[in-house]
């Protein structure tokens, strides 16, 4: 009986690997992993020894020959995956297809689907892409998704949805080729039964590294009860301490903002101290550590993360969670499946 091949993928724009590590658990062999950032790639690198890493700037790489460079036979590939960091550019209104991209990093990752014509792709954004610009600037997009010979699917998914203890809303788009589109069948995940809390993974979280409050801002969260925000202490102190924020409009509740056990954590953030933004720890008047970060994003303990504690920060921030990754994952990886059984 012939072994079954493990499925292939190029992912880009791969940061600290929570994408990747979700694509690795359903069976996806990386045969590049394009990141930019020197902290960000010697994570991956420390993690992961044979992943083949490109520390290098994707413009550098989408005017290649894609097929060459990665030994690759024309729709050999079967999986493009990878979120681009969110530049808006509005719809140029004359749709020249790769043109009206021109000058973002979408456009190399589309360079990069014109060239390798996978079999599918995985393109994660935020959920903001929907609705920039009236929606026209995920319409060019996917305009020039479908330019390129694919058959997309959207959803905004959940991650809290997926066995992570943390809401973050994210935009999935999958993309089949045109060929192939009788023979694959996706379906996005469907939602866990138990959604998980703080309560379930912050305990015995192993120490690491974080940036503690000042004493001034350590004393009013100390004032803060877990769930609670601003609106919990004095006028008086909630007063100056928010400052010009206390006459902004709406509820304002991410301002002294202390989470609490039973619910799961806000957005992960790349800082772990914004005045408007704050995620306290439920049961010490700090922010969360690197490590209880990235237990939110779901990485596993022994996942390490290289630079500054900064820089850390930025990489668990910005990672894709990783079982929210596997759920995606697992369901094209299936996809994938059903069509060499079928061919």
């Amino acid at each position: 009986m012939k072994p079954e091949r493990a499925a292939s993928t190029i992912e880009l724009f791969a940061g600290a690997g929570g994408l990747a590590l979700g694509l690795e658990r359903a069976g996806f062999r990386p045969l590049a992993l394009v990141e930019i950032d020197k902290d960000a790639a010697d994570t991956l690198r420390r993690n992961r020894p044979r992943w083949p890493v490109i520390q290098d700037d994707i413009a550098n790489l989408s005017g290649l020959d894609l097929r060459s460079r990665f030994g690759l036979k024309p729709g050999e590939l079967d999986l493009l995956s990878g979120g681009a960091p969110c530049q808006p550019f509005s719809y140029a209104g004359n749709r020249r297809g790769l043109e009206d991209a021109r000058g973002t990093l979408f456009y190399h990752y589309a360079k990069f689907l014109e060239q390798l014509q996978p079999k599918m792709f995985l393109f994660e954004n935020v959920r903001g892409l929907l609705s920039h610009d009236k929606g026209r600037t995920y319409r060019t997009i996917a305009d020039i998704f479908e330019s390129q010979g694919y058959r997309i699917q959207k959803k905004v998914l959940n991650a809290w949805d997926y066995g992570v203890a943390q809401k973050r809303e994210r935009l999935i788009t999958v993309g089949i080729r045109n060929d192939l589109g009788g023979k694959i069948r996706f379906s996005f995940p469907a939602p866990h039964a138990y959604k998980p809390v703080l309560r379930d993974i912050l305990p015995d979280c192993p120490p690491s590294a974080g940036t503690p409050y000042s004493d001034y801002k350590r004393g009013i969260f100390a004032l803060v009860p877990p769930g609670g925000c601003w609106r919990d202490v004095p006028e008086e102190i909630a007063r100056e301490y928010m400052k010009s924020c206390w006459n902004m409009g709406g509820g304002r509740t991410g301002i002294l903002r202390r989470m609490s056990l039973d619910e799961p954590s806000l957005t992960v953030l790349t800082s772990p101290s914004q005045k408007q933004t704050d995620r306290c720890h439920p049961l010490e008047a700090r922010p969360f550590t690197v490590r209880e970060n990235a237990r939110c994003q779901s990485f596993p303990d022994d996942w390490q993360f290289c630079g500054s504690v900064a820089a850390q920060y930025k990489q668990v921030g910005n990672a894709v969670p990783v079982n929210l990754a596997f759920a995606i994952a697992a369901q094209i990886k299936k996809a994938l499946e059903d069509l060499s059984c079928g061919l």
